[in-house]
């Protein structure tokens, strides 16, 4: 499949994503005021947190796409971290919101009951249902394109899906057993879940835009590949770096110096590719040198 298919695979989901939060947040606001659950507040205010993240992983996925120009040689997937890094910045301020609220009114001692508990479940059970259609269609493209994006967005989703449950649960211990402090107890859980996902999703994009190497699996793999290869003597100054959906890979090998110049282009171009079919997310560059060469004392150390 060629990157123009991927894109739009990508985007299908991105477009679906945010359909999906949209109606969510709409269905919810509306089962908020009909209940007055702190539950359902929560789920609420997550899937306003997720229309937030969807906007921005659906504008990082077109962003990304663009090519590299003048002014970005390198392309342009760092879109993608500083989108992350600002949504999980707004997730843990919501979830703060929510944390407090639950915990003032388990301080309170005597919370209100929730109101219409049945209409809320039926939102709820709407939301789960909408929620697993998108997850499948999101784990279809990722499974076809390998997008780091759609994947996370389709975790997130798939960790929606808790909070949910949890709400269902504080509605139906109201209603049937009177239990107020349920709805709070559940809250608190939802608030501690979106606080966690949000140090989760804000550390990788942080470690990406601090140019963090690449997994060290990916590493070794890389390393592997070279140290096998035919015509390869030797490798030094495998370096990574992540950008988004894109790994970078600088990397030094040594060959027979006495080989012709297009000898030694061809097996520089063969070992990229292998490295490319085993990560294709990856943008490869080889430097070759004579095996024995001594470093110049005025080359950098590094």
């Amino acid at each position: 499949m060629n990157e123009k298919s991927n894109t739009r695979l990508n985007l299908s989901a991105g477009l679906l994503s945010c359909a999906v939060a949209l109606s969510l947040v709409v269905a919810k606001l509306w089962a908020f005021g009909q209940t007055g659950s702190l539950a359902i507040a929560a789920t609420l205010a997550d899937s306003a947190m997720d229309l937030m993240m969807s906007l921005g992983a659906l504008a990082a996925i077109a962003y990304a796409a663009k090519p590299a120009d003048d002014d970005h040689n390198f392309g342009h997937t760092s879109a993608e971290d500083l989108a992350a890094l600002a949504q999980s910045v707004i997730i843990l301020i919501s979830s703060g919101v929510i944390g407090f609220a639950a915990v003032w009114r388990l301080w309170q001692g005597d919370p209100a009951l929730p109101r219409n508990e049945v209409s809320g479940i039926a939102i709820v059970v709407f939301s789960i249902v909408l929620t697993l259609g998108l997850v499948v269609w999101q784990r279809r493209v990722a499974a076809r394109t390998d997008n780091p994006v759609v994947k996370a967005d389709s975790l997130h989703y798939l960790g929606d899906l808790i909070p949910n449950v949890g709400a269902i649960v504080a509605l139906w211990a109201s209603k049937a057993l009177g239990l107020a402090q349920v709805d709070s107890v559940v809250a608190l859980g939802a608030a501690l879940l979106l606080a966690v996902g949000a140090l989760r999703i804000g550390k990788g994009a942080w470690d990406a835009l601090m140019d963090r190497q690449a997994d060290p699996a990916m590493i070794d793999g890389i390393a592997a590949i070279a140290r096998d290869f035919e015509g390869v003597r030797g490798f030094h100054d495998l370096k990574t770096r992540r950008a988004g959906s894109r790994v970078f890979v600088n990397l030094h090998i040594e060959l027979d110096g006495e080989q012709s110049l297009h000898r030694a282009h061809a097996i520089g171009a063969s070992l990229r590719r292998a490295i490319l079919h085993a990560y294709p997310r990856a943008d490869v560059l080889i430097h070759k040198d004579p095996v024995g060469v001594q470093k110049h004392p005025d080359d950098p150390s590094a």
